[in-house]
């Protein structure tokens, strides 16, 4: 087994358990060890609600309990089904986006369900998710549930990166070729590109984006000679950079950005793409920034 853990936070929700099987195929490709994570919040107990336990008046331990039967339930569960795997779980007090921040310190994938149990009808994705999604230490994947407990995305389609040349999107690419050279899958490359002024006028356009794709092609490079045997495409289209990422991922299995392109503002940690691609993307999200 490889070192560090993939971390998936997990409170027995339908995505939560969809986040599992997520984490569990990218651990059969990656060696990694999987840990199962509850944060459990003691401060907020007034009536706790949670499955297969009734409202309780704080304090109560037996919910406390009850959370750990489910864990190690789930994860010897899970273990039982897949011995090849390194699978364990815990139980962690404190308020659930701090602490999974926390832990993602010293973790190498922090995967999480678009919604848990707290979550609210109509909410595509909770606070939590989108707390940890900007401020987490490491990649942070996150799988939503559509209908039928059935994860989003193609099991043999492809890994698709938007790259704009930012630190944070060469980081993303990077993240983007490992998974496709390791489920040996093709890989899409793509850049969102907009005219910027009078020397971008329609006859230069095709120059323009000829340009583009060189230098896309560029930083795809290096990793073409790191995984020989990555199946690489580069794509470079005028348009809005969420709006191709988030058709480009019907039919992906996933699709990878960074926290943050050229257009992001100073102290803004996650970008105007990241959100709406965790929002709106029709496969799992994998938001990757530099550690």
């Amino acid at each position: 087994m490889s070192g560090a853990e993939i971390l998936v936070g997990y409170d027995g929700s339908p995505d939560s358990a969809v986040a599992l099987r997520w984490a569990l195929d990218e651990a059969a490709h990656s060696g990694r060890p999987v840990r199962l994570a509850y944060v459990f919040e003691w401060a907020t107990m007034v009536g706790w609600l949670g499955p297969g336990v009734a409202p309780g008046v704080w304090p109560d331990d037996s919910a406390r309990r009850e959370v750990e039967r489910l864990v190690h339930r789930a994860a010897g569960d899970t273990a039982n089904a897949h011995p090849d795997l390194d699978i364990t779980g815990e139980v962690i007090d404190g308020p659930p986006a701090f602490m999974l921040q926390e832990r993602s310190a010293e973790s190498a994938l922090l995967v999480l369900g678009s919604r848990g149990h707290g979550g609210f009808v109509g909410l595509l994705v909770g606070s939590t998710t989108v707390t940890v999604t900007a401020h987490a230490h490491c990649p942070v994947v996150v799988v939503r549930a559509p209908a039928g407990n059935v994860p989003a995305g193609s099991a043999d389609g492809p890994v698709v990166v938007g790259v704009d040349g930012s630190e944070q999107s060469l980081v993303a690419l990077g993240f983007a070729a490992e998974r496709a050279a390791q489920r040996r899958v093709p890989l899409r490359v793509i850049r969102a590109w907009s005219p910027q002024g009078a020397g971008d006028a329609a006859g230069n356009i095709d120059e323009r984006l000829a340009g583009e794709r060189t230098a896309l092609a560029e930083s795809l490079a290096p990793w073409r000679h790191t995984f020989p045997g990555l199946d690489a495409t580069v794509e470079v289209a005028v348009g809005s950079p969420a709006s191709m990422l988030v058709e480009a991922s019907d039919g992906a299995q996933l699709v990878t950005v960074g926290t943050r392109g050229r257009g992001g503002l100073r102290g803004m940690l996650l970008g105007s793409v990241s959100q709406q691609l965790i929002q709106h993307a029709r496969c799992p999200v994998a938001v990757v920034r530099e550690r």
